[in-house]
């Protein structure tokens, strides 16, 4: 029983880290393919060429998404192997040493000299390698980043949040597609705004307000670019 706990301990991290990348993918979705979209109704509303734009900008931009979500977690996890590394030569060539430095670390957290080192002691016994990468650096062998799942977690989430304003502009009428899909693009970021501060603990108002306010600016600017600089070019 205690080693599915440990299992389904293990497992906490990968799943945060990939609701958290699913999250920041899925806004970066709506907003960057919104503001294509935007972008290229300002200079033409031929449905084709909107289309195209949108369903480029969803396929380059989930595949940049998930490389980069990759490269960055990848170079976490070398960083977090080094720290690793390092510990367990330091417990090699010097045991007690390192068995002292866990029980200072106890006592600088309020616990007294000799009950410190008693527990350093007790815990290096059991698995030395665990005790201080837990204590000193917040770190667990077994359950290190996962650069495969951030990336997936990317990939899929900036792709569904692409679709909102592309099906959203176009499945619209002519007439009303730019409303249409401002309405649908302010949904999604309602959500995503929701959802990412939720899963943060962080204030859900204030993260709702940033990511509306940046979205709407964002398709401002790009349609105010499309108008400017495609009836120019044209």
């Amino acid at each position: 029983m205690s080693e599915i706990k440990k299992k389904l301990e293990l497992s906490q991290s990968d799943k945060l880290n990939g609701l958290r990348a699913a999250v920041l993918g899925a806004n970066d979705g709506v907003v960057s393919t919104a503001g294509l979209i935007f972008g290229v109704a300002g200079a033409t509303n031929n449905k084709g060429a909107i289309f195209t734009a949108g369903l480029a900008g969803l396929i380059a931009g989930a595949i940049s998404m998930a490389v980069g979500e990759y490269v960055s977690v990848s170079t976490q996890r070398d960083t977090e192997r080094a720290f690793i590394e390092k510990e367990k030569r330091l417990l090699k060539k010097d045991p007690e040493g390192q068995t002292q430095d866990l029980a200072a670390f106890y006592e600088a957290k309020g616990v007294s000299a000799k009950t410190a080192l008693q527990f350093a002691r007790e815990l290096s016994a059991k698995d030395p390698i665990k005790a201080h990468l837990e204590a000193e650096l917040k770190l667990d062998e077994e359950d290190l980043t996962n650069p495969i799942t951030a990336a997936v977690a990317s990939f899929f989430s900036f792709g569904m949040g692409a679709l909102i304003p592309l099906l959203a502009a176009v499945l619209s009428p002519d007439y009303s597609r730019m409303y249409i899909t401002l309405v649908a693009v302010v949904f999604g970021l309602f959500v995503t705004g929701y959802y990412s501060a939720k899963f943060g603990g962080a204030n859900k108002r204030a993260a709702v307000i940033r990511v509306l306010i940046g979205g709407i600016v964002a398709m401002a600017v790009t349609y105010a670019i499309g108008r400017a600089f495609g009836t120019a070019i044209s």
